[in-house]
């Protein structure tokens, strides 16, 4: 194999695909990218046994061959070589490993058989649809902070995706949550996609695909699904995963339905004022927030730290109430608010809050209180 490639198509192929390499690896050659020199490109290949990517980038192909090498050694060589040059990969070399030369910098790294490489991606995946690659980097921003991190609970660790039919409307429904809060966002249903049942998308997975389309000037990204797989393809890049093997519990039943009283304010300002006063809650992470007609104060304070309010302005009419919250879960649902105001709903102080964009029914938000 004898390749010459430009450094930063290079750098860019290997920061996609090493990011999926874990650092520590019981296998070793788990720990490597599988490269093949192609008649008409360079195949990378990377895989932690749940998620694979491929990715064929351009280079000047003098020998055909495959090998395997570790990625976060090779990712890091390639980053710290000079801008605009160009590296050439030969293997074997002298001593039967892999060369990479760019000026008058020369490494050689070991290598493992490409026949010990393991591959996930083989599988036929029987649903097939396409996406706008915006609609799908809207939907991931609107939802994936809620997904849990708790290893116990991992049917949570993940976004939830299921074709939903409301009256007439057929709809794309997202779902994410780790029992504190819970974000649901709704989206037009592509076609080809009506007879997906529900799936779990591992947080990595959809972690790593966002990363992707924010490198990718895509306009549509195709997905393929079976019960036990997913795949996203993009242009030159293919991102196969596992989904999570395990059942969603019935979120429905968690999004309040007598919600009655009725908050209104600028979702700037509310957003603001609650990062101010988490400077003295970082401990505890807990804050009040209290209505009054038209008004609202955001309160919370501190033993060692003192104490810290704000007050707001708000359209608000029904009784007064206290109600506590994580001020950083607050502000993860406030920072995807795109509307000039956000309304919030409630029955008592102890009940769940529904959060909505006034500016998009297409996404509500459900956060617990917190016993302040």
């Amino acid at each position: 194999m004898k390749f010459t490639i430009e450094r930063a198509v290079f750098l860019k192929t290997l920061s996609h695909v090493q990011s999926i390499v874990e650092k520590r690896n019981t296998i070793p050659v788990l720990s490597n990218v599988r490269l093949e020199a192609l008649a008409d490109g360079i195949s990378f290949k990377a895989t932690d046994m749940d998620t694979e990517i491929t990715e064929i980038t351009d280079a000047k192909i003098s020998e055909q061959g495959a090998t395997t090498a570790p990625a976060h050694m090779l990712y890091d060589i390639v980053r710290k070589l000079n801008d605009g040059s160009e590296v050439e990969l030969v293997f074997p070399d002298e001593k039967g490993q892999l060369s990479i030369s760019s000026g008058r910098s020369k490494f050689s790294l070991p290598t493992i058989a490409v026949e010990d490489f393991p591959v996930i991606s083989g599988d036929k995946l029987p649903i097939n649809f396409s996406m706008s690659c915006e609609d799908l980097k809207d939907v991931i921003d609107r939802t994936q902070f809620a997904a849990s991190t708790e290893e116990t609970r991992y049917y949570l660790n993940g976004l939830y995706i299921h074709a939903k039919t409301e009256g007439e409307t057929k709809v794309l429904r997202t779902v994410a949550t780790d029992g504190h809060r819970l974000a649901c966002v709704e989206s037009p249903l592509p076609q080809g996609a009506e007879k997906m049942s529900g799936v779990i998308i591992p947080r990595k997975t959809v972690a790593e695909i966002r990363k992707l389309l924010d490198d990718s000037d895509c306009q549509n990204i195709e997905l393929s699904l079976s019960e036990n797989k997913i795949r996203f393809v993009l242009k030159d890049i293919t991102l196969t995963s596992k989904l999570i093997d395990g059942t969603y519990p019935d979120y429905e039943r968690v999004i309040p339905t007598g919600n009655d009283k009725v908050l209104e304010l600028s979702s700037k300002g509310l957003g603001a004022a609650v990062d101010r006063v988490s400077v003295v809650a970082e401990r505890t992470r807990a804050i009040k927030l209290i209505t009054s007609k038209n008004h609202i104060v955001i309160t919370t304070s501190s033993p060692e730290l003192g104490s810290a309010l704000e007050e707001l302005e708000a359209t608000y009419d029904s009784d007064s109430l206290e109600v506590g919250y994580n001020f950083r879960y607050l502000l993860d649902i406030l920072s995807v608010i795109k509307g000039d105001n956000v309304q919030l709903t409630f029955s008592d102080g102890t009940s769940p809050s529904i959060i909505r964009d006034t500016a998009d029914s297409s996404a509500i938000y459900v956060l617990m209180p917190m016993r302040v």
